[in-house]
């Protein structure tokens, strides 16, 4: 169907057709037999080897080297891996309540973030002829230390699990628009790549910043 290959083709940041994303991709779905378990063996790998942290603009490839990632490259390397076992899959965008991260990130790192995220972003598979969302936000360290510091309740983000029948998107509560969804992030990339340059702070203090961030939100998971 020609409306799908835009949802299995590579781009420049989703570089599914990369050898290492291929060689993963097969790698985790080896013993699989279904597109859905396909689709979450996936997932569980992304959210909880692909460590929740705050980073640049990544290549999908690069994000799977590093082993870490935001919501961006984390959804990112999702679709990647999705596309490369020939599961279409895209990006759902949205905004957010910039709360979402309070107390997961360090304070110096929050306070230079707008109060409304606008991007944020989450993967959708199609899977029995309909799309699910399947979010990877959180590793499971990650949440089960904020739900016994209690900086998040099971109010907040009922759960991090997915079936691979309906949908799981763990930011419901600090949504404020459902925007759209698309089939690449290459254009939203380049403008926050662009609205990078024009913060007020050099890029290295922000660097700086973000790595203490990251510290902060790894200790957590050390509880």
């Amino acid at each position: 169907m020609k409306v799908m290959e835009d949802y299995l083709k590579p781009t420049k940041f989703c570089d599914c057709d990369n050898q290492e994303i291929i060689d993963k991709a097969k790698e985790l779905t080896k013993n699989d037999k279904t597109p859905k378990e396909m689709a979450l063996s996936i997932f569980y790998f992304v959210r909880d080897q692909i460590t929740f942290m705050m980073c640049g603009n990544d290549k999908a490839s690069e994000t799977l080297m590093k082993g870490h990632g935001d919501c961006s490259t984390k959804t990112n390397l999702q679709v990647a891996l999705l596309r490369a076992v020939n599961i279409p899959a895209r990006y759902h965008i949205a905004s957010l309540r910039k709360e979402c991260l309070k107390g997961i990130i360090s304070k110096s790192l929050y306070k230079l973030f707008p109060d409304e995220l606008s991007h944020h972003q989450w993967c959708e598979c199609y899977l029995s002829e309909k799309w699910i969302s399947c979010d990877t936000l959180f590793d499971k360290a990650l949440t089960e230390a904020i739900y016994k510091k209690g900086i998040r309740t099971k109010e907040d983000i009922p759960t991090i699990d997915w079936d691979g029948e309906h949908d799981l998107n763990t930011m419901t509560k600090w949504m404020i628009q459902d925007k759209e969804t698309l089939p690449s992030l290459d254009k939203l990339i380049i403008k926050a790549q662009r609205e990078g340059e024009e913060l007020p702070i050099e890029n290295d203090q922000l660097e700086m910043i973000a790595n203490q961030s990251n510290k902060y939100t790894d200790s957590m998971r050390k509880l």
